[in-house]
């Protein structure tokens, strides 16, 4: 079933520092989802996004303030032909909150981060059971890569 949330309510932007310790709960989330055990802490995620040398760029996605979701990317490049692109390392949304469209909210985010940061595309993978975020990134434009698992590029 969806979640009614008022499209108006969804605010998607870069994340803050006060977000870390929502983020971290979500990392864990969905490093718990997929049977990982997660070791990541507030420390090395202010270090990753935050840090003197970012390593990857977080968006939030907020509902009355409360920051309910999460992309975090990571740059790529393809040097020799002097190509930037970007990977959505993390697509979250906490569970209450699925189906109200902050999952697209956060691709479109994520989409426009990467051109602001000129990258000529963003790739994304799936656990191969899973089917939704599958159909999302088709939906969304994104092409199917050919891979041992589920891989998705969209040109920007």
């Amino acid at each position: 079933m969806k979640n009614s949330v008022d499209p108006n309510a969804i605010v998607t932007r870069s994340a803050a520092r006060s977000d870390v310790e929502q983020i971290l709960s979500m990392v864990q989330a969905l490093a718990h989802h997929h049977g990982d055990i997660p070791n990541v802490s507030t420390k090395s995620l202010e270090r990753d996004i935050f840090g003197e040398t970012p390593w990857i760029y977080a968006l939030v996605a907020e509902v009355d303030g409360i920051a309910v979701g999460y992309a975090a990317l990571c740059p790529m490049i393809k040097l020799e032909v002097g190509e930037r692109g970007i990977d959505m390392h993390h697509l979250f949304v906490e569970a209450e909150f699925r189906g109200s469209g902050i999952g697209r909210r956060l691709i479109n985010a994520s989409i426009a981060k990467a051109r602001e940061l000129y990258c000529a595309s963003m790739t994304v993978g799936t656990h191969p059971d899973n089917a939704n975020a599958q159909a999302v990134y088709l939906a969304c434009g994104f092409e199917q890569r050919h891979s041992l698992t589920p891989r998705f590029r969209i040109y920007l």
